[in-house]
């Protein structure tokens, strides 16, 4: 897809990506899955299943901020907003997830990637080339949800967000990637997969590369690259307060439980 004929407030172009731009649904499905995600640490441990489905939830929100970097008419209101809400997470976050306060939350990893494209864009004194890389230092100086790849995914599906082959290609090598050193799964959904590696070398190798817990991640491609769910767009506000307001409840269900 082409870019706006549409200057936004700090005058650089506007632009349209070739998949899915109905955020509102997409943000919802991310929610969802993230809800799944954070359950099966807290209350379902060793059920590798809500994990697995959990995998779709990161890349659903960086492609969300892709797409609202393109729609976005200022940016810098933009970062500041998703700072805010970083810093009001960050309690809730420490206390149901049991990380100290130097661990940034999920929002602070969203918060790089923003200003990595911000500086892609803006161009300003070579900013498309030291502010992805700052970005990514800042992550291993710091430790934040999802560390680098995190912000490396974002960075990588803005660069690839004009073609659907591009986003689908990118997607696929980056989660094998993403998957490395990450748990192997030994059943999923009550299939046995070990059984897998016993057949002969090549089925072992491809088990180990294929079965692993992140490269589930994969999955929200069905999402990203498809005009899947509705067209109309709920407040800003709301998308920004389901990420602590989640934590608050899911803060109260462990203190319930564990009285």
């Amino acid at each position: 897809m082409k870019v706006w004929d549409l200057i936004n407030d700090r005058g650089y172009p506007r632009y349209r990506t070739a998949g899915n731009e109905r955020t509102a649904f997409l943000k919802v499905i991310a929610l969802i899955f993230m809800i799944a995600d954070h359950c099966g640490i807290l209350f379902f441990r060793g059920v590798m299943e809500w994990r697995v489905i959990g995998r779709i939830a990161y890349p659903l929100y960086a492609w969300c901020l892709v797409v609202g970097m393109g729609y976005t008419r200022n940016p810098v209101r933009y970062s500041m907003r998703l700072l805010a809400m970083a810093l009001v997470s960050q309690f809730f976050y420490m206390r149901v997830m049991n990380h100290s306060i130097g661990e940034g939350n999920i929002l602070v990893t969203l918060l790089l990637g923003q200003l990595a494209i911000y500086g892609m864009q803006r161009k300003t004194y070579g900013s498309e080339y030291w502010a992805p890389v700052l970005a990514i230092v800042f992550t291993m100086l710091f430790k934040i949800d999802y560390g680098f790849k995190g912000v490396l995914l974002v960075i990588l599906l803005y660069l690839a967000k004009d073609s659907r082959n591009a986003i689908i290609s990118t997607m696929i090598a980056y989660c094998l990637f993403w998957g490395e050193g990450t748990s192997l799964l030994n059943s999923l959904f009550g299939l046995n997969l070990s059984g897998l590696k016993n057949l002969t070398a090549n089925t072992q190798s491809l088990y180990s590369a294929i079965f692993r817990l992140q490269n589930f991640a994969v999955l929200s491609l069905i999402l990203i690259v498809n005009q899947i769910g509705w067209k109309k767009r709920h407040p800003v506000w709301l998308s920004y307060i389901a990420y602590p307001g989640h934590f608050f409840i899911l803060w109260l269900v462990k203190l319930l439980i564990s009285q």
